[in-house]
Order: C-alpha cells, then sequence, then structure tokens
C-alpha cells in the first residue's frame, strides 16, 4: 500500500470530557469531501497521550465505520512500550484500519539497535503496513538514515513519518531503500521542500483546518506547476507558524472551534490557546480566506 498527498492527522474532538461521536462524523466526512487522502487516527495531534485504551480503540473502530473505505485509516498505535505498541496495533488490525503509524520510543531513549528491534517486534505480530514515525523533537532520539534503511528491509514497514525539518533526508533515504517506500512529511512548514526533494505526501496538522487547500498544493505539484504550489505554500505559512503557538492541538482545535466543526475542548495538561496564538490565528484564517478568493 501506497500513501501519498495531504494526509490530516486527525483532532479527537471531545464534549464535556467524552468523545464527541457527532462531530467525528462530521470530520470524516468533511475530510473525505475536501479530498483528504488519508487519516491518522489516534496520533500526536489526535491526543493519543489523553486516551485511555478503551477510547483509544473504539476511536479507531469508530473511524473505520465512518470512513466506509473511502480512503485509508491509518491508527497511530505506537508506545515507547513494546507490548502496548503490539497490543494497541493488534487491536487496530482487528478494528479495520489499513494501517500502523509508530512513533519510536519516547522518554525511555533506546539506542538504534533497540529501535530495530522494537520494530522487528511489531513487524512480526501484525499484517497491516507500518510506516515510522520519526519526530526528535518528542522522542529525544532522531533515527538515522542507517536505521530508516534497516528498517525498511523488514517485511511490513512501507514508510515513514519525517518530522525533522530536514528536507535533506529523503534524498538520503531515497537512495538507500530498495522498495516501493512511502516518504510523508510531518512538517508542515517545509512539506513542499521535502516533496521537492522526492517526498510523496505530508502526514499534516493544518489540513484539520484547511484541508482543500492542503490537497490543492499536491495537486498543482502533480500538475508540474510549481510555481502554483509555492503560491499555495506561501498562503499557508502563517497558518503553519499560527497553529504551533502553543502546544498541539490548541491551536488547530481552536481554529476547527472557530470554523464551526468541533468544540475547542483539550484534556489537561493541554489547554485552550493562548490570547497571542487566537490572536495570529484569527488572522491567518482571514489571510487565507482572502488568498483563496482571489
Amino acid at each position: 500500500m501506497h500513501f501519498s498527498r495531504s494526509i490530516p492527522a486527525l483532532i479527537t474532538p471531545f464534549v464535556n470530557g467524552s468523545i464527541d461521536h457527532d462531530a467525528l462524523r462530521r470530520l470524516i466526512d468533511w475530510h473525505v469531501d475536501q479530498g483528504s487522502s488519508g487519516l491518522v487516527i489516534c496520533g500526536t495531534t489526535g491526543e493519543c497521550p489523553t486516551l485511555n485504551h478503551e477510547e483509544h480503540i473504539h476511536v479507531i473502530r469508530e473511524a473505520v465505520k465512518l470512513v466506509q473505505g473511502r480512503i485509508p485509516v491509518i491508527a497511530g498505535a505506537g508506545s515507547n512500550s513494546t507490548e502496548e505498541a503490539v497490543f494497541l496495533s493488534r487491536c487496530s488490525e482487528e478494528a479495520g484500519a489499513d494501517a500502523l503509524l509508530h512513533v519510536t520510543g519516547y522518554y525511555n531513549k533506546p539506542t538504534q539497535s533497540q529501535i530495530i528491534e522494537h520494530f522487528r517486534v511489531l513487524d512480526r505480530a501484525v499484517k497491516l503496513p507500518i510506516i515510522v514515525y520519526n519526530i526528535p523533537s518528542r522522542t529525544g532520539q532522531e533515527l538515522s538514515v542507517d536505521t530508516i534503511s534497516a528498517l525498511a528491509q523488514l517485511e511490513h514497514i512501507v514508510g515513514v513519518k519525517d518530522s525533522t525539518g530536514n528536507v535533506a533526508r529523503v534524498t538520503m533515504e531515497r537512495l538507500r531503500v530498495r522498495k516501493p517506500f512511502s516518504f510523508l512529511s510531518g512538517d508542515d512548514a517545509t512539506c513542499l521542500g521535502y516533496v521537492a526533494h522526492g517526498g510523496h505526501g505530508c502526514i499534516s496538522v493544518t489540513a484539520n483546518v484547511a484541508p482543500k487547500v492542503c490537497a490543492s498544493m499536491f495537486d498543482a505539484m502533480q500538475r508540474g506547476d510549481i510555481a502554483g504550489a509555492q503560491s499555495i505554500h506561501n498562503s499557508l505559512m502563517p497558518l503553519h507558524t499560527a497553529l504551533f503557538i502553543d502546544p498541539s492541538p490548541a491551536g488547530v482545535k481552536y481554529a476547527m472551534c472557530k470554523l464551526g466543526l468541533c468544540a475547542n475542548e483539550l484534556r489537561l495538561p493541554l489547554s485552550p490557546a493562548t490570547e497571542t496564538a487566537r490572536v495570529a490565528i484569527d488572522k491567518a484564517l482571514e489571510a487565507l480566506e482572502a488568498s483563496t478568493c482571489q
């Protein structure tokens, strides 16, 4: 299975402390209609650290039912415990997910060889395609190009989500990986450069808020309209920046609440967007609307 283009890392909507099932249904239908090419469920943006196991698996199961096979559902199943990662992976597989997204060990900071062993266990545990998530800002450990090359040799490892912000990595990795492989940016601000280096798409935070615009950038790239893609990227950049003034997904949920898509509710220790972030997001949304209406 190959993954490409704009794939939102979907928020988990809450209302009065519980999962908002009506909002989840609206969001999924909206993303399909707006041209998103897949959805990541229960990832970082989906506040997976504050979901218990029952909620985590329930949201994945509900997302699969609601999507109805229209686009791929990629289930966040990562953990810094290999045993827990296997459990979440098997539950996601049983729930009908199309693929898994697995972050590397955070806090306990395994070595590169230990990370490879972690993924070997996951590779044997399930039959679903696995996307490796390289996000050193959250894990404290960056996967080396050698490690990505080694992981790509495992049967079910089919791609990488790269949130390093280093667009040169995709070229170095492409030169080492000898099988069909999905190279996906995990950083909206550098996504265009990542794709220019040979990447296939982006698992995006901003696409929660502006899915159609994010998808249109990939349309332009596929047409060979580099100037058009740059223009779209330019229009999105203020929003990319504003959404991360506060720890994500505070900014995303504020923006989506403004658009009438969900409640502006997070779980502690995260809290709603600050005034500084709200002002910046308001300006970015106004500018984006003005640019898309031209």
